[in-house]
């Protein structure tokens, strides 16, 4: 178990008022090539990853509940619409 002096990585801020919900899909056959470019810390339930291949890039969403792992993605977008997103995701304007 990590402890929040140990955070690394960002957390996700709670979900603002006004926020966009994101269309959360089960895993899609995803390229061979596709690696995470960004991740939220694994002290929570719930872990994102900003995840790049193909030349577009997508969020995978972990819950992790019980030694259980639930995993969704999001549709893919191009890259630097994807980093938006992210951006937005972990300031709490998406959920």
């Amino acid at each position: 178990m990590i402890t929040a002096d140990q955070c690394l990585s960002p957390h996700v801020a709670m979900a603002q008022r006004d926020h966009v919900r994101l269309e959360w899909r089960k895993p899609y056959r995803t390229p061979d090539r596709v690696r995470p470019m960004a991740w939220t810390c694994l002290c929570r339930t719930t872990i994102y990853e900003l995840c790049s291949g193909g030349g577009q890039a997508f969020i995978r969403r972990t819950v992790q509940l019980d030694g259980d792992a639930t995993v969704h993605e999001s549709p893919r977008w191009p890259v630097n619409e994807a980093r938006t997103i992210w951006t937005a995701l972990l300031s709490g304007g998406v959920r």
